[in-house]
């Protein structure tokens, strides 16, 4: 019988919606089964080896019944991830953090429980409104200093950003090579960011940046099969399309969408384009249905399928 897969959104180290009251499937799952994080895992952060915390929860995860997985985000000390060994599993490479908690890295077809998984991480960071400063720039102490009474966001070199949040052409080959191996078919794609075309569909603001990597996934969508992309790094839970699906707290098994929040009379929270549950009234009993919202007034009222929801 082919393993399970579960899939859910950035956990930024803390792990705790892998414990027994919010995960209880894992009682069913075994070392066969799988849970994959899109991105910005988090539990190897600090600038030395392994802290306590760190090895705390990275043990704590090995012992959970089924296998964790991750692709990288924007939000990892890449420097020593490399750092740990490489190895061939299930038809591509990772990185071995624990026997039972890999990361999968770019550009890698996976075969896990019979479907063809491509995992590509990396995001280029949104939060660096202060820019990027490097420690060994003589003002830095200075420059540090007025962003933070100003209160503005900012990383720093090798210490909270790392150039390999973004791919090289390297990676970018070989992900393209892979794909041509499988024909461009394949069965889910995991990732941290989106295509730019996803992304510009709920970035209204303009938070996030277009970049190589958002504009290669557009590339990917266009020219591949595939039935499913789960991604991380916008913090939320929805479904995008009917192939697109955004997660972050949610764990959801692979091929479903997450529960979105009702849509409320008088709260329009949603939006033209986006896809919702929701209540329809009907005399004999209300029916839970689904759909893409094609209008939204300023009451809350939209538009699904031509039909009014009140």
């Amino acid at each position: 019988m082919a393993g399970k897969i579960y899939v859910t959104g950035d956990c930024h180290g803390d792990f705790r919606k892998f414990n027994m009251h919010r995960f209880p499937i894992q009682r069913e799952l075994d070392k066969e089964d799988y849970v994959i994080i899109c991105g910005d895992f988090g539990g190897i952060w600090n600038q030395g080896w392994e802290s306590g915390n760190e090895n705390y929860w990275l043990t704590w995860l090995d012992e959970k019944p089924y296998t964790t997985l991750f692709v990288d985000g924007n939000h990892e000390n890449f420097e020593r991830l490399k750092k740990y060994p490489v190895k061939e599993w299930k038809g591509g490479l990772v990185h071995e953090i624990r026997p039972s908690v890999l990361h999968l890295m770019r550009g890698n077809v996976f075969k896990l429980a019979e479907k063809r998984i491509f995992a590509f991480g990396g995001a280029g960071s949104h939060d660096i409104e202060g820019g990027i400063l490097d420690p060994e720039d003589l003002n830095f102490a200075q420059k540090k200093k007025e962003l933070n009474k100003e209160y503005k966001s900012y990383r720093i070199k090798h210490i909270s950003w790392w150039k390999e949040e973004l791919p090289d052409d390297k990676e970018i080959n070989m992900a393209s090579c892979n794909l041509s191996q499988n024909d461009f078919k394949i069965d889910y794609v995991i990732s941290h960011c989106c295509a730019s075309s996803t992304q510009s569909q709920f970035n209204k603001t303009g938070e996030y940046k277009v970049n190589a990597l958002t504009n290669y996934f557009d590339e990917i969508k266009n020219n591949c099969d595939f039935n499913k992309w789960y991604f991380g790094h916008y913090h939320e839970d929805r479904r995008i399309s009917d192939k697109e699906v955004v997660l972050y707290n949610q764990i959801v098994k692979i091929g479903e969408n997450p529960v979105e929040k009702n849509a409320i009379v008088g709260y329009p929270k949603y939006k033209r384009e986006d896809w919702v549950d929701f209540i329809y009234e009907l005399k004999n009993g209300d029916v839970r249905l689904e759909g893409k919202i094609s209008g939204v007034d300023a009451d809350g009222t939209f538009l699904i399928d031509g039909r009014i929801i009140k």
